[in-house]
């Protein structure tokens, strides 16, 4: 019998019994669990479950929600069940500089990244080589205070046109309005070359040296309205020294920024990260 995957989350109030209601139904449909994990944060109640599993190729996601109808109902659960099976679809955005663009081609070409880069939007023209050595479409549109709005929404329609997943922010040095940030949350990662909440804005390296730190780092996290402030999903940390100049921070700091936003980009595609109020819940 051939079998295909299908990774399950869901959350709901915490309560006695969800996770042999959710595996009793899986095993009725013929589901073999090759992976499961769950959380209850303890200050909210709230619990949390993330399962891969495979189902007989006769079973559909449709007949999945029907068989988990019961359980969903009694604990009031918010799932959603993707298909294993699946490229996840990714649109980056970046402006000059492209070290984890470039990152990001290279692990989807590695395959250690499940995913379909889908377009190249930048308001620059730096990456165009770039995107056509790889394929890729390219769209090149610069952003004005006048045409920030415009921009936005062609955004938003090439989102909708390509079945976008998610939008990655890879060094793209513009601010999404509250309206864009609102309708992407959660389907939108940038990367802050800071290891957050210290040093938000522009110019956070030089902030850091300024300041003689001892640790540099960058933060993965979901675009909200409030900059630099959405939930974390990954950070990295490096030591340095005082011998070391600014250019040198940077240079370091590029290296990590890559293998943050990578890192963060594979887990939300393999559903491992969900919401939880201002933070989140990473399933490693």
């Amino acid at each position: 019998m051939a079998y295909q995957t299908f990774i399950l989350v869901l959350s709901c109030d915490d309560k006695p019994g969800i996770v042999a209601a959710v595996t009793t139904e899986l095993a009725a449909a013929g589901a073999n669990i090759a992976e499961s994990n769950q959380f209850r944060d303890a200050q909210t109640n709230r619990f949390f479950m993330r399962i891969a599993f495979q189902a007989p190729d006769t079973v559909s996601r449709d007949d999945l929600e029907r068989a988990l109808k019961a359980p969903i109902d009694r604990f009031g659960m918010t799932i959603s069940i993707a298909d294993g099976g699946r490229k996840p679809r990714i649109l980056i955005l970046v402006s000059k500089f492209d070290h984890a663009l470039l990152h990001l081609i290279y692990q989807i070409r590695a395959g250690w990244l499940n995913a379909e880069v889908v377009a190249i939007v930048s308001n620059h023209n730096d990456s165009r080589r770039t995107a056509d050595l790889e394929g890729i479409a390219y769209h090149h549109w610069p952003v004005s205070r006048e045409n920030k709005a415009e921009t936005e929404e062609k955004l938003l329609q090439l989102v909708q046109e390509t079945g976008t997943d998610l939008v990655i922010l890879a060094r793209y040095m513009q601010v999404f309005s509250d309206t864009l940030s609102k309708r992407l949350y959660g389907k939108a990662i940038n990367i802050h070359h800071s290891f957050l909440p210290s040093f938000k804005g522009a110019k956070p390296y030089h902030q850091a040296y300024e300041r003689g730190v001892k640790l540099i780092g960058a933060t993965a996290h979901y675009v909200t309205p409030d900059l630099d402030e959405g939930p974390i999903i990954e950070q990295e940390t490096e030591r340095v020294t005082h011998a070391m100049s600014a250019e040198d921070f940077i240079a370091a700091g590029r290296d990590i920024e890559s293998r943050v936003l990578a890192r963060a980009v594979k887990m939300h595609v393999e559903s491992r990260v969900m919401l939880n109020g201002h933070k989140t819940v990473v399933f490693r």
